[in-house]
C-alpha cells in the first residue's frame, strides 16, 4: 500500500490510484466534468443510481484532542452526526470538517473525498446497508474522477469499520 511517504510526491488522484494498484483492489475509474462532482449533481448528469453512489463525509470533534473520522454512507441516506458518529468518537461536540480541514488533512477536494489513500490516523466508518451494494461509486480523490469498486473492498480498507445505524433515512 501507498506509504505516508508519498502522500507529497504525487497530486491526490495519481495516490489514490497508486493506492488501489499496491492494494490490488479493482476499480474502474469514470472521468468526470468537475462542475459535477457534488453527488446530485454526478448521478443526475451522467445517470448513476443515488442508491449505490457514497458520500465520504468528514467529521471532527469541536472539543477536546482534535479527531477527524471518514463516514461512508449511501447518497439516499442522512449521516447520524448528532448521535452514533459522536459515540464513535467519544466526543461531546462535533462537526463537518471545513473544506480547508479537509485539503489540509487529506489533500483531497470537498465534492471527491475519498476513503482510499487517507491518512492511516483517520478511522473510516461504513454505514452497514453499503455491505449490501454489488458496486459503489465515490469521489476519486479530487473533483475530476470517480472510482466505481466492489462494495466489499471497502470493508478491507485499514482503519476501517462496518457500523449498524451510522445513517438515517431523510423524511421524504
Amino acid at each position: 500500500m501507498t506509504e505516508p511517504s508519498d502522500a507529497d510526491s504525487f497530486p491526490i488522484d495519481e495516490r489514490v490510484l497508486r493506492y488501489l494498484e499496491a492494494s490490488h483492489t479493482p476499480y474502474e475509474l469514470v472521468a468526470i466534468d468537475p462542475d459535477y462532482a457534488d453527488t446530485a449533481q454526478f448521478c443526475e448528469h451522467y445517470g448513476y443510481s443515488l442508491d449505490r453512489s457514497l458520500n465520504c463525509i468528514l467529521v471532527t470533534s469541536k472539543s477536546g484532542e482534535r479527531q477527524l473520522a471518514a463516514c461512508l454512507v449511501q447518497a439516499t441516506r442522512r449521516l447520524d452526526v448528532n448521535h452514533t458518529v459522536r459515540r464513535l468518537m467519544g466526543v461531546r461536540r462535533l462537526s463537518f470538517a471545513s473544506a480547508d480541514e479537509t485539503i489540509e488533512r487529506t489533500g483531497m477536494t470537498p465534492g471527491g473525498v475519498t476513503p482510499f489513500a487517507l491518512p492511516p490516523d483517520i478511522p473510516i466508518y461504513i454505514d452497514a446497508p453499503i455491505t449490501e451494494l454489488e458496486t459503489a461509486i465515490l469521489g476519486g480523490g479530487g473533483r475530476t474522477t470517480k472510482i466505481i469498486v466492489s462494495a466489499g473492498a471497502l470493508e478491507h480498507l485499514p482503519n476501517a469499520r462496518v457500523i449498524a445505524g451510522l445513517s438515517l433515512v431523510p423524511d421524504r
